[in-house]
């Protein structure tokens, strides 16, 4: 049986490509230098005119050595220490050093020098060797070019380097090249393909968008009928509910060429260099249609234009935005050339841009509801080794408010959790805890408390349970805890119903709630804390909500100052001075009668919060159980109490946790 070559057999592997580095260049530099340094470093030498020369040879009698040059006309004489001491005293010349000191002087030819070299034999004044050399023409010419040559070939090689070939660098890495475009080209074969199939939920955007890759695959079934192929989608919608998931979709589904790039690609420091992209990457686009360009966090650069007249009129993104416009929907034909976008921000795109025949459809991706959570965790639980008895209905109404990217994270964070545990499988109580830290932080039982903030805390907690409890609206308990996590000092988790549309009284209720532990502090300690920070902020947003945005007020019924277009001035308000006293009062008047309320009910239920609250000291965990098992079953049964009842479809709203925040006068 024949097996097939090792991927380890050095036969079968294939030589990595010869790369030119300037590192080369800087060592062939530095080698010459040396050398130069090396070959020179045991001589010394002073130029001398002709007739000094003579006077060394015939009164000093220094010159124990000759050289003579015949083709420069030059004469090299070699000094003893004597001379040479006198002449080099300036320079670290020693005698016994092994540094030869010699001289040289330019003769007006060898044969007269020769003539002069037999006079001075003959008296005596020289007794030395004689030497008669020829220089090398080639090696002058060497060393005379080589600077030339280093020179000119670090400039080439920079000037490759700067216009994006060869090196490192790669094709559209120089200064050169910023006017490319940088998108990425994937085809079907792509290792890393993501279809359809991966993408749970999202059941209507996953309806239009593959009409899209539709038009592309058979355009003549619309185009028969008179219809025309979309020229661009919109994807909208929070982070994290899949948007780029769905344009990866598309690149692995499709069979034409899909780009994709980021809306920052566009914008560079160099003025026009986002306009040029635009062409280049629809001039790519142009010669592989039908094809779909996609063009991730599109609002870096199709923000609308005009919004700060006079403070950087020539702005480099709205040049961009211009020619943006212009490729999409201009004199010039895009056909079989689709434009997918996303963003989370299309408030601030500029209106030009989102008109028809630009974008034709705007796809909502919205924050899964309950079936779309529980298909989610089925794609993501794939590779996960789950529990047995692990109920995923369970997971996804635990998770209200949860877009996919979180869901990712609580089973990744699950799974840590179990293995940190050495278990077999992720349980249940694994995703509960990885919920819990997701959404309050990581225990710290390291805090320590005194006694009496321990006491004041669960105070606090139990006085959230107890109004919730006794609230026709309230959100139905999960868990509380006084343990520290994140931030917080103690912790209440709810299962809110997830609504499409909220009465006021909901708004109400949620109100008396969050004021609940307030409200406990000052009854049962006769004095309040800190700890009610963030209860207080959320409470305050809520009700200027009711008053400025929803018309839930009784002096202001009906008005909406929410401006949805983005538009409004953030140093102007669109109501007057005295419009905004009557919204502070509206505002104070509703915290203060939901306050009332909260301690009326814990007034008729003070022995049922007093003995839930040493519940919590003793064991600093509570569960919905403990808490009907003192107040009794609640009077007002919700869709999602105790995980029974229908399953809802409504849109979810975030999971509200009720903490005491850790504050400066705290510690």
């Amino acid at each position: 049986m024949a097996f097939p070559p090792s991927n380890n057999d050095p036969s079968n592997q294939k030589k990595a490509p010869f790369r030119f580095s300037l590192w080369w260049m800087y060592a062939i530099v530095l080698l010459f230098l040396g050398g130069i340094f090396f070959f020179d470093n045991n001589t010394v030498t002073k130029q001398v005119n002709y007739s000094t020369f003579e006077r060394y040879v015939e009164q000093d009698h220094a010159i124990t050595k000759i050289i003579v040059y015949s083709d420069k006309k030059l004469v090299e004489g070699f000094l003893n220490d004597s001379l040479a001491q006198v002449i080099f005293k300036s320079s670290n010349f020693k005698p016994g050093q092994n540094i030869q000191a010699k001289v040289e002087a330019n003769i007006p030819s060898a044969d007269k020098l020769s003539e002069k070299i037999e006079q001075w034999r003959q008296s005596g004044a020289f007794t030395g060797d004689v030497e008669f050399e020829q220089t090398s023409q080639f090696g002058n010419f060497i060393w005379t070019l080589l600077p030339f040559v280093l020179f000119i070939g670090v400039w080439v090689y920079i000037m490759r380097r700067m216009s994006g070939g060869g090196g490192a660098g790669g094709s559209g890495g120089g200064i050169f090249s910023v006017g490319k475009s940088k998108a990425m080209l994937f085809d079907k074969n792509n290792a890393d393909k993501v279809t359809f199939r991966d993408v749970a939920g999202l059941s209507e955007a996953k309806t239009e968008i593959e009409e899209i890759v539709e038009f592309l695959k058979n355009p003549k079934r619309y185009t028969n009928l008179g219809g025309k192929i979309p020229k661009g989608a919109l994807l909208v919608g929070p982070p994290g509910t899949g948007k780029t998931l769905l344009a990866k979709a598309v690149a692995g589904e499709a069979d034409v060429p899909f780009f994709s790039m980021s809306g920052s690609d566009f914008v560079e420091m160099f003025v026009g260099v986002g306009a040029s992209r635009v062409r280049d990457l629809f001039r790519q686009a142009k010669e592989k249609a039908p094809c779909i360009v996609f063009i991730d966090e599109i609002d870096a650069v199709g923000r609308a234009r005009g919004r700060n007249a006079g403070m950087g009129a020539n702005d480099e993104r709205e040049n961009t935005l211009n020619q943006l416009l212009t490729e999409m929907d201009g004199f010039g034909t895009n056909s079989g050339v689709i434009i997918l976008a996303a963003t989370n921000r299309a408030d601030i795109l500029d209106k030009a841009l989102m008109r028809a025949g630009r974008f034709d459809r705007q796809i909502y991706v919205d924050l899964p509801d309950l079936p779309d959570r529980m298909e989610i965790f089925k794609v993501h639980l794939r590779k996960i080794k789950t529990a047995p008895d692990l109920d995923i209905e369970l997971l996804a109404r635990q998770t209200p408010g949860f877009s996919g990217a979180d869901i990712a994270n609580v089973c990744n964070e699950a799974a840590l959790i179990a293995a940190r545990h050495n278990k077999e499988n992720v349980s249940k109580e694994d995703f509960n805890a990885a919920v819990d830290r997701i959404i309050g932080g990581l225990e710290k039982r390291s805090k320590i408390l005194t006694d009496d903030e321990k006491k004041a805390i669960a105070i606090h907690e139990a006085g959230h349970a107890t109004v919730s409890w006794h609230l026709q609206y309230g959100n139905p308990l999960v868990k509380v805890t006084i343990v520290p996590r994140g931030k917080a000092l103690g912790a209440a988790w709810y299962m809110p119903e997830e609504r499409q549309i909220v009465p006021s009284q909901v708004l109400l209720d949620d109100i008396c709630s969050l004021l609940g532990g307030r409200a406990a502090e000052e009854l049962f300690t006769g004095h309040i804390s800190t700890g009610a920070a963030n209860d207080l902020e959320r409470v305050t947003k809520q009700a200027y909500a009711m008053v400025v945005y929803y018309g839930m007020s009784e002096k202001l019924p009906n008005l909406s100052y929410y401006d949805s277009t983005g538009q409004s001035s953030m140093f102007t308000n669109p109501y007057s001075d005295d419009r905004a006293r009557i919204i502070d009062q509206e505002i104070s008047r509703i915290v203060a009668e939901q306050y009332e309320r909260a301690k009326d009910i814990l007034r008729r239920h003070t022995d049922g919060h007093h003995e839930l609250a040493q519940t919590l000291i003793s064991r600093e965990v509570i569960f919905t159980d403990d808490v009907e098992r003192i107040f009794g079953p609640r009077k007002w049964t919700s869709r999602t109490d105790e995980l029974f009842g229908h399953k809802d479809n409504g849109e979810p709203t975030p999971p509200p946790i009720d903490d005491v925040e850790a504050t400066e006068v705290d510690k």
